[in-house]
């Protein structure tokens, strides 16, 4: 289409879409990113989105975060914006994690089992491990239950021992996401959890 056929209506829109954000727009348009984004977002492709200076994009994300604690003298929210996994995310806070934890069991109970959760913790703590010493570790086959981490992309395959083929498993970044935080080092200390110990956990934090 040459310049001369080109419709005002198509034009007006490319003139729009071409159009640079205002700077006090910035704020808002992270706000709603971060509102339907489902997994932390960079100040880099935040820049992008809102085609504004990474520069920009970071006093935004200050101004939110302090606009969300209400350090100014506005009111705290019950969420707040965190960096977790290098890039940023909207969190519910940790208090009220009860009464939202019971609000998301209400209505979508759908939940890993406790065998998935206990096999999810084992490769948290011992990764990368293979599926034989979780088995070990557990004292059950685990086969399909890490089928069903892989599907729900919590582990991944970080590799396969080049001597006896076994492949073996780490957390995700997806992992951290859900927890809230941004390295596996953040974990608890599992000792204390344990009934019995240590067993199998003997060489852990």
């Amino acid at each position: 289409m040459t310049p001369e056929t080109q419709t005002d209506t198509e034009a007006e829109v490319e003139t729009a879409a071409a159009a640079p954000i205002a700077v006090a727009d910035i704020p808002r348009a992270l706000e709603a990113i971060m509102m339907v984004a489902d997994e932390p977002q960079t100040l880099v492709s935040l820049a992008t989105a809102v085609s504004a200076p990474v520069a920009a994009v970071r006093q935004s994300i200050e101004a939110l975060v302090a606009d969300y604690d209400g350090t100014n003298g506005g009111v705290r929210r019950g969420f707040e914006l965190r960096e977790v996994g290098g890039g940023w995310r909207i969190y519910v806070r940790s208090e009220h994690d009860d009464v939202v934890r019971d609000f998301v069991l209400t209505q979508n109970p759908t939940k890993l089992s406790q065998a998935a959760l206990e096999t999810l913790a084992v490769i948290a703590y011992k990764q990368p491990i293979s599926r034989g010493a979780i088995a070990s570790i557990r004292a059950v086959n685990v086969d399909s239950v890490v089928r069903t981490l892989l599907g729900r992309g919590l582990i991944t395959e970080a590799y396969t021992d080049s001597e006896t083929g076994a492949i073996h498993y780490a957390t995700t970044d997806l992992l951290l996401s859900q927890l809230g935080i941004n390295s596996i080092d953040e974990l608890p200390h599992i000792s204390p959890l344990l009934a019995d110990g240590s067993e199998g956990f003997d060489d852990l934090r």
